[in-house]
């Protein structure tokens, strides 16, 4: 008979294996570069790793940013921007350069463990009209096949990932989805292909943007809490969207023959700012809740188990198009400095988020308007307007977190941001007729924070970032263990 003291070690033992194995299909993060100032790639794959996130999703192929990841122990899904579809679905030979310069040298010299090829970004989103709808199919298995003449086909899957407009329920129960109707044919062809391939369905699913565009939205059924009203379709129960959004999915997918074909979740997310329903308090509860479901590994009704999922997003790019709305750059867990914008475990042990380290900032000074300025002055609009149109202002809006201010906190936001991207140019803060100052007063106002840019550094990025050797090694011990008690 087992003494207890060996019975409680194989207790604490199996414990560990679990939360291993839940840590092991870890959480991923889309890490996009559309800053003005983006933080040195090695910066942030320390980041990452401090983090103990494992996986990371990329919107293309930036040298700089493989050449961080090599050896890093994270693993990678490297995008093709939607723009590159036409010449690699016209071309073979365009396929395969362009798996051999982004994959291919990545893989073999510099050790970067890419796992998937995402073949496009939500091309089929109704926005774009239909205008990648007949190449997205041809680039997909031209990618496929440059794939298999590098022998890496095995290692590396394609994938695409699609925006959850791709699929319907006229009733709104998950039960009645399937593929929108005039690109069902499209869709059943690139499932069948994706299956083909053992490759999966990438989808991205936003309870925010179905907030955003539908005022009536039930909010409280956007997150995990149970508190919505609840759907209930033939027995099984959903609490909120994402669920019953992904089970939708899973309908569509069963209906048409691929019940098994497995999922991933591209992105999701909640932003913080650049919308009335955008800030810290609903992003950290909707990140979190989500992550809590994670570490317990609860799935949905019809697939249980954690999610195979990535984050959006990262970092803040103020940069990035706001389309369809401010707070397109405002969806980073960081802002663009590395710092947390709230606390948020991605971990089991309760650990909040740590911020990026040596990161270094310009001077502590400020673009203000003047304090003699009239706010009359019929060169303060158009001041204002190209300021805004050259830098970021996402953050004056309507319910956004600098929203509260008075026509003067105004323009000396929209001033500061010019002055800020301008790398603080004295020459960027000298608006007509004398209507600006520098000043080295924090200008910060409650919630709405006047910004300190980053010093820039083009050559940060090179080199890798090695996963350390301890850690390496109690992970391949634990493993050891987990599998000698199992077996």
């Amino acid at each position: 008979m087992l003494s207890k003291s060996v019975v409680a070690v194989s207790f604490v033992l199996i414990l560990l294996c679990r939360n291993l194995f839940i840590e092991l299909e870890a959480i991923g993060v889309n890490w996009g570069s559309q800053a003005s100032h983006p933080l040195p790639p090695a910066t942030v794959v320390r980041l990452l790793q401090a983090n103990g996130i494992r996986k990371v999703k990329l919107f293309e192929a930036d040298t700089k940013i493989l050449g961080a990841l090599s050896r890093s122990g994270i693993q990678v899904m490297v995008g093709i921007p939607n723009d590159l579809l036409a010449p690699i679905a016209g071309s073979v030979a365009v396929a395969e350069r362009w798996v051999s310069q982004n994959v291919s040298a990545h893989v073999s010299s510099n050790g970067v463990d890419i796992r998937y090829v995402a073949v496009g970004n939500e091309p089929f989103l109704k926005a774009f009209n239909g205008t990648f709808e007949d190449i997205t199919l041809p680039a997909l298995k031209n990618i496929q096949s440059a794939l298999i003449r590098a022998g890496l086909a095995t290692q590396v899957k394609v994938t695409v990932p699609l925006n959850a407009d791709v699929y319907q329920s006229a009733s709104n129960l998950p039960s009645d989805g399937d593929f929108r109707l005039e690109i069902r044919d499209l869709m059943i062809s690139i499932v069948q292909f994706l299956s083909d391939n053992q490759a999966p369905f990438t989808i991205n699913i936003y309870p925010f943007i179905s907030l955003y565009n539908d005022p009536h939205f039930p909010v409280e059924f956007a997150f995990f809490d149970g508190t919505g009203d609840p759907i209930n379709d033939n027995g099984k129960v959903y609490d909120n969207v994402l669920d019953a959004n992904y089970d939708t999915l899973v309908w569509s997918l069963q209906k048409n023959g691929f019940g098994n074909l497995s999922i991933i979740v591209g992105e999701v997310g909640w932003p913080t700012d650049g919308d009335k329903n955008a800030n810290m308090q609903y992003a950290r509860r909707y990140n979190q809740g989500f992550m809590n479901r994670q570490r317990v590994g609860r799935g949905t009704p019809m697939r249980p188990g954690p999610m195979d999922a990535y984050l959006f997003s990262l970092i803040d790019e103020d940069a990035k198009s706001i389309q369809p709305g401010n707070f397109e750059r405002h969806w980073g867990m960081f802002y663009i400095d590395g710092r947390p914008k709230y606390q948020l475990s991605l971990g089991g042990n309760g650990n909040g988020l740590v911020p990026a380290k040596d990161v270094h900032h310009m001077a502590k000074k400020w673009c203000v308007l003047a304090p003699n300025a009239n706010v009359e002055d019929p060169r303060l609009g158009p001041s204002v307007g190209y300021a805004c149109d050259h830098a970021d202002c996402t953050s004056l809006g309507y319910g956004s977190s600098c929203g509260g201010m008075d026509l003067a906190g105004n323009v000396s936001y929209a001033f500061n941001s010019y002055y800020q991207v301008s790398d603080q140019l004295d020459s960027a803060c000298k608006f007509p007729g004398g209507i600006s100052m520098i000043s080295t007063r924090d200008p910060s106002f409650g919630s709405c924070q006047f910004k300190v840019m980053i010093k820039s550094d083009s050559s940060g990025g090179e080199g890798s970032v090695r996963m350390g050797l301890t850690r390496s090694v109690a992970v391949l011990l634990l493993l050891w263990m987990c599998m000698y008690i199992v077996l």
